[in-house]
């Protein structure tokens, strides 16, 4: 049995036939095993995250003996042998399926053609928590079996201890060619663990038709928001469309809700939820505010099952015709104005609400390129890395998929615009996007997350009032903090 999905591109010396791990029946793809922390915002597999439903992996309550074999399987599978001296090979994972995987195929194969050396694509889980376990086990067994990865944005801190430095091999030029929020993120006591290869953002989705039926302007603020959405709603409703909401976003208890909430919450001047010192950094007063003003939408301009909804059925519902607004990740743009879409030609696109004197923010998104501490080749493996995030392959991305660039001058290229005329505007966000305090919190980020959802959960789903809610997510968070922020 050969490898899995492992394609040789031109340049590359083919190795010897190998045992293969467990495949995923009909998928091709190595199987993964729940993630040890794992968290992402999003779970589309378009642009945008690049993220989707996995349909592979062990069930839940997989044993630790069956853990172990798996891991021992994938080294059996890529060994520990040594390489050539002089034409090496790398082996890389980036996306799972559609353009995302091509691109990347396209991208690695020139630079094989370029360097003389070659790259073998490892296909992994196309779900972002399987992708997760799965690196975790390999890390963990200190395999080379992968020597670049693609990851999550709030991976860098969680995987610190098993990714090689790329400051040695990345100039102070090349570092500051790309969004500074994005390097800082990656930066991990003192280490740049990764390179960004596409960034998201959260933005607001409205129909443009209805508001410029009802003459409404675009909110400025959350309290705006609120109230021309139930005004429109309210008078479509009397006209007879009963099943338009207001509203709808990402409510579910997961990581989609921690984005939506700290996106409430900074930019209504409520702080951030991990201050530098790695305590609560929430103003209590307006954090309050913000969240008992997301209550309200519940059951008003939001319908109840968006508690449950994550970033697909929030797109459903307002692709369907059913919402006037929406926040989602820019992936929903090329999906939404689609032939076919029922709200085609009638989509806008605009940063999220802010309080008066409070730029407008959203929840820092996207991917990244990691080289293994474990490579047999960093300097070969830190070169690829290099070469595909480099302002050519980026922008090969951003006009064939959609891939947001990470680097300002690509918002300014007349051919990037042309493929994405709402690029001067995301622009403009990007340049104030909040991270996620997973650099901080390093391996504990799931329970500082996993802490501050379910809070606001209770919340929205009326368990909890917002000033009891937050003053036990500090004493919570304070208590994962005096356990360590273990990197």
């Amino acid at each position: 049995m050969s490898l899995p999905s492992p394609f040789p591109l031109r340049g590359a010396r083919r190795l010897a036939e190998r045992p293969s791990p467990r495949l995923c029946a009909g998928e091709g793809r190595l199987a993964a095993p729940r993630p040890i922390n794992s968290l992402s915002c999003a779970r589309n597999a378009q642009a945008g995250e690049g993220r989707g439903e996995g349909s592979c992996g062990f069930e839940p309550a997989a044993s630790a003996r069956r853990l172990r074999a798996f891991v021992v399987l994938v080294v059996l599978a890529f060994g520990w042998s040594g390489r050539p001296a002089t034409a090496v090979e790398i082996a890389l994972s980036c996306g799972a399926v559609g353009q995302e995987m091509r691109l990347c195929r396209e991208a690695a194969e020139a630079w094989a053609e370029r360097t003389g050396h070659g790259v073998r694509i490892v296909a992994t889980p196309n779900d972002s928590d399987q992708r997760l376990a799965l690196y975790q086990q390999l890390l963990a067994a200190r395999s080379n079996a992968v020597d670049v990865m693609q990851i999550d944005v709030v991976w860098p801190g969680i995987l610190a201890r098993h990714l090689l430095d790329l400051f040695p091999y990345v100039g102070a030029e090349e570092r500051a060619a790309h969004l500074p929020v994005v390097i800082e993120n990656n930066t991990v006591d003192g280490r740049l663990l990764a390179l960004p290869w596409f960034v998201d953002v959260g933005l607001l989705y409205y129909r443009r038709d209805l508001l410029e039926k009802h003459g409404e302007p675009v909110p400025a603020t959350w309290q705006e928001l609120t109230g021309t959405a139930r005004r429109i709603q309210d008078a479509e409703r009397r006209a007879g469309d009963a099943r338009l909401w207001g509203y709808v976003f990402q409510a579910r208890a997961y990581e989609g809700l921690t984005c939506n909430a700290l996106e409430w919450i900074a930019s209504q001047g409520g702080g951030r939820l991990i201050g530098d010192d790695g305590g609560v950094g929430l103003r209590r007063q307006e954090a309050v505010a913000a969240l008992a003003l997301a209550r309200s939408w519940i059951g008003m301009i939001a319908p109840e099952g968006v508690l449950t909804y994550m970033e697909d059925e929030a797109r459903g519902v307002f692709q369907s015709g059913q919402a006037v607004f929406m926040r989602n990740w820019p992936y929903v743009w090329a999906l939404a104005d689609a032939p076919g879409s029922a709200v085609a030609g009638k989509v806008g696109l605009a940063p999220l609400p802010a309080s008066p004197g409070v730029e407008p923010t959203g929840v820092l998104g996207g991917q990244q390129l990691a080289v293994s501490a474990y490579s047999a080749h960093p300097e070969v493996a830190a070169d690829l890395v290099l070469a595909l995030t480099g302002p050519e392959v980026q922008k090969t991305r951003a006009i064939a998929a959609g891939f947001n660039p990470t680097r300002p001058a690509l918002y300014q290229d007349p051919d990037v615009l042309r493929a994405n005329p709402h690029y001067p505007m995301l622009a403009d966000v990007l340049a104030n996007a909040s991270a996620r305090p997973s650099r901080l919190t390093g391996i504990a980020y799931n329970r500082v997350s996993s802490a501050f959802w379910n809070a606001v959960h209770d919340v929205l789903s009326g368990r909890s009032e917002a000033d009891d809610a937050l003053e036990e997510l500090e004493a919570r968070v304070l208590q994962i903090r005096g356990e360590g922020w273990e990197r």
